[in-house]
């Protein structure tokens, strides 16, 4: 962890404790060892993983922070491949209650094997779709967050989000330098889904050029009966 303690202290000014950077290690053995056979990311040098992986999810917790505070919040992790931003955020606040959500078979393997091996309580890992999930009465309207990073351009990933999302509670997507372009795109979608812009916040990796934002949608109404559309039909036809 060269990189990845002196990232955190950075980014969010805290100290990983001994148990959490011990974590973090048998995460990073297993992420190594898991992509010799399967191809779950394609970043897969130690400095890329600390810090492309691990610390970009933890720059999560700049937005989650400035939030009003939920006793043990649920968040869902839509889209999770390696577990990203979910199980880290997992490892640095194990209080909350976290959702995986992939529809790719042997990521979904490797998720349950790392819940096991990290002995992680309050996981639950679920192979599906996004838009399917949104339409079950255990998931729908469940959530205080949802989170997504690079699944999909942002009127498609509030269709993903915002429908599992509770009112009062936030979809937080991870995008790009295209952020304040596709946020501003994405208004008319944001409210027809009964969500509003809470906040974008500006994130600085270190050692990483390309920007960053957090994007946050707050839920200010129930989302409507009809949304998420069936599988397939948000990333084809997105909400204009």
């Amino acid at each position: 962890m060269d990189y990845f303690a002196p990232a955190v202290r950075q980014l969010l000014g805290a100290e990983l404790t001994p148990a959490q950077l011990a974590a973090f290690r048998a995460y990073a053995a297993a992420l190594s060892e898991w992509n010799e056979k399967f191809n779950l990311t394609a970043i897969k040098d130690a400095a890329g993983i600390e810090i492309k992986h691990f610390a970009d999810s933890l720059s999560c917790l700049l937005a989650i922070r400035a939030a009003p505070p939920v006793p043990r919040p649920a968040f869902v992790d839509v889209g999770t491949g390696a577990g990203f931003p979910g199980l880290p955020l997992k490892i640095m606040c194990p209080d909350i209650r976290l959702t995986l959500v992939e529809s790719v078979g042997k990521k979904v393997t490797f998720l349950e094997h790392l819940v096991r091996a990290l002995d992680l309580k309050d996981v639950t890992v679920l192979k599906a779709r996004a838009e399917e999930l949104g339409r079950l009465e255990a998931h729908r309207e469940h959530y205080d967050w949802a989170l997504a990073r690079a699944v999909a351009e942002m009127p498609v990933l509030l269709e993903y989000l915002l429908p599992l999302v509770k009112v009062g509670g936030r979809a937080l997507a991870q995008k790009g330098g295209n952020a304040p372009a596709e946020t501003q795109a994405s208004e008319r979608a944001a409210r027809l889904l009964g969500g509003a812009l809470a906040q974008i916040v500006p994130v600085e990796l270190p050692g990483v050029v390309e920007p960053r934002y957090l994007v946050v949608f707050r839920k200010t109404a129930a989302t409507p009966a009809k949304y998420p559309r069936r599988p397939g039909v948000p990333s084809k036809e997105p909400l204009k």
